[in-house]
């Protein structure tokens, strides 16, 4: 062993040198190496730092580092983070997005295009004037849709979602609420009268018919027979003065 390799070693090296740093790193952990100054040192780490990416050999496993413009890659060719400045597409940090394409400031990547989407329009609405539905002639109707999809910053913007026209109906005269309030009242009141004398006369009704039943029971009772009043002539005797 060169005089310079201990193998007494901290920090998950197998082996390492003063001056170097770890020469070699313990199963599973990866080696990189990290500029201080002018020097680079040997670390050894379960993970790969921001701008590298892991590489397992047979014999050790090493952490290489990404493309200028990559933060973070799963291999040297595919990027998975762009540094700033850059627009992530298919792997690959781009200065500007392809045709089609749209560059998306919140996640940094190329996005597809989205148009705005409206639904149908709905039917028109009565015809109207200041809210009223009377007392004119010539009002406006209007009908309205949604939007369903949203764009995006480079889709074609949405539609109005309402639309308003003229229209003429038959002129008509409002019912004043007082004149109506009043007319109701009195709709309820003869109602109500309606049905009293409704009720008046189905109480005559049913006491005359129970008036009519009780005389013809009484006709058709057996009526009891008189007792002849005695003759006064016949129950006088004569009387004998013979004697």
């Amino acid at each position: 062993v060169h005089p310079n390799v201990s193998q007494g070693c901290q920090g998950g090296c197998a082996t390492c040198s003063d001056y170097n740093g770890c020469l070699s790193c313990k199963p599973r952990l990866f080696f990189v190496l990290e500029r201080t100054g002018m020097k680079q040192i040997g670390v050894c780490l379960s993970s790969c730092p921001s701008g590298y990416y892991g590489t397992r050999y047979p014999d050790i496993n090493k952490c290489a580092k990404c493309k200028a413009d990559c933060d973070t890659c799963f291999t040297r060719n595919f990027c998975t983070k762009c540094k700033s400045g850059f627009y992530l597409y298919s792997g690959k940090c781009l200065e500007k997005c392809p045709d089609g394409l749209e560059a998306n400031n919140h996640t940094m990547e190329c996005t597809s295009i989205v148009h705005c989407e409206a639904s149908e329009w709905s039917p028109w609405s009565p015809c109207t004037k200041k809210g009223k539905t009377c007392g004119f002639k010539r009002g406006n109707e209007v009908r309205v849709r949604e939007i369903v999809q949203h764009p995006t910053a480079s889709g074609n913007p949405c539609p109005a979602t309402s639309e308003s026209r003229k229209c003429i109906v038959q002129r008509k005269r409002c019912q004043k609420e007082g004149k109506g309030k009043k007319n109701r009242e009195e709709k309820r009141k003869k109602s109500n009268k309606d049905e009293s004398k409704e009720t008046r006369q189905e109480s005559k009704g049913r006491a005359a018919r129970r008036q009519n039943r009780e005389q013809r029971e009484n006709n058709n009772k057996p009526q009891p027979k008189k007792r002849k009043a005695p003759n006064k002539e016949q129950d006088l005797a004569p009387i004998d003065t013979a004697h």
